[in-house]
């Protein structure tokens, strides 16, 4: 008997010891922890006081190296879900829904994480009038944020109906890209790997080499007049 209790208190030291801190469930579960880090672990309990007029509430998900990892959901002080959210690298990823302190669903939205180990992602870049022709690509500096991608849906949280849809391509509006008729267009892969990266003269600035496509467009037009293309920005340039 002398042993087993023993055994049990070597467990509960050992276990503790692989936290800088922690808290217990009333089911005895390891719940707020803090690696010899300090980088959060595991499943965490949040609670926001209101602030500013922001009424409180409280979450609860994962975190992985002390970044948010998976479903996370908030609640209302009494208990009434507003919130499931998705996250990858600490950043929105997916599809994430919003809903009244009451219940009633308000909104769906749709992000996208870049994975904040790539400096720099490919960016594909489409035909203004045809866009799911693809015509090159373009290099991005990764800012570590996520990217509005997808749709944007808002409901009547008393009846469910859809008042609003609003789709985005890595956060522009898509009619701003020139789609038309509900096409989707192609995604873009995180993960892909660029085309084509910066290089460093010899100062030491960085520059960004042309893309195959375009020293394939210039070989094929050299000699030719220049003529000027829409690139799909806007503004009065």
């Amino acid at each position: 008997m002398r042993f087993l209790i023993g055994m049990i208190l070597f467990s509960s030291i050992h276990a503790g010891a692989q936290w800088k801190s922690f808290e217990l469930s009333p089911r005895g579960d390891t719940l707020n922890r803090v690696d010899q880090q300090g980088k959060r672990q595991g499943p965490w309990f949040i609670s926001v006081p209101e602030l500013r007029g922001e009424r409180a509430y409280e979450e609860q998900g994962h975190f992985v190296d002390n970044q948010k990892d998976g479903g996370w959901m908030k609640f209302s002080p009494e208990g009434i879900l507003i919130a499931e959210e998705q996250y990858r690298w600490g950043l929105l990823n997916g599809l994430q829904k919003y809903y009244t302190p009451f219940g009633g669903l308000v909104r769906t939205e749709s992000w996208r994480a870049l994975d904040p180990k790539n400096p720099f992602e490919t960016v594909l870049v489409y035909d203004l009038n045809d866009p799911n022709k693809i015509v090159g690509s373009v290099v991005v500096k990764n800012e570590g944020a996520s990217f509005r991608h997808g749709l944007f849906t808002y409901y009547d949280p008393r009846t469910g109906k859809v008042e609003e849809r609003l789709e985005y391509v890595m956060n522009r509006l898509k009619e701003e890209l020139g789609g038309a008729g509900g096409t989707t267009l192609q995604p873009i892969d995180p993960r892909a790997k660029p085309a084509y990266l910066p290089s460093v003269d010899s100062l030491g600035n960085k520059k960004v080499s042309k893309p195959p496509e375009v020293q394939e467009h210039e070989k094929k037009n050299s000699g030719k007049k220049s003529v000027r293309v829409r690139d799909g920005t806007t503004g009065g340039n």
